[in-house]
């Protein structure tokens, strides 16, 4: 099965391009528009639910914007995951992070939707590195603050 997903916002141009690739691709696809107007026509879909996890573990695989979020909590899962950017975010921080993880091999990054159809081939066949999220240090950071007052 294939989940896609837009976070709390919306991305109609994504979720259009799915619906309009889902007869092609011959599995399930699920789709969690968010706040987005367009409503497909191949596959099930919802705006919002109260948790993701049930869809997140029936998924082979994850498409979705670039939102940090959605692509910890999808690789957390050791999921396959394709990330667009989502044109309408206020600045460039999607495209930044896509190319941080990228880059380490943990997603693969569709840069244009056109190209959407064989990012999906491609993840299919990918073997991603594991995700491994950084060291935490906030804690060190707040002791050594509070040391100095």
């Amino acid at each position: 099965m294939i989940f896609v997903t837009v976070g709390s916002t919306d991305f109609d141009a994504l979720i259009e391009k799915m619906d309009y690739l889902a007869p092609s691709l011959d599995e399930p696809i699920i789709m969690q528009i968010g706040l987005g107007s367009y409503k497909p026509k191949h596959g099930n879909f919802f705006a919002f639910a109260p948790s993701l996890d049930e869809y997140y573990e029936q998924a082979d695989l994850v498409i979705a914007h670039g939102g940090l979020g959605t692509i910890v909590e999808a690789l957390e899962r050791g999921k396959k995951l394709i990330c667009v950017v989502n044109p309408t975010t206020y600045d460039q921080h999607q495209e930044h992070l896509l190319r941080v993880f990228a880059a380490q091999n943990y997603l693969l990054w569709c840069k244009d939707l056109e190209h959407l159809e064989e990012a999906i081939q491609q993840a299919k066949m990918t073997q991603f590195t594991p995700y491994q999220p950084p060291e935490c240090h906030i804690h060190e950071v707040i002791t050594e603050y509070l040391n100095k007052i």
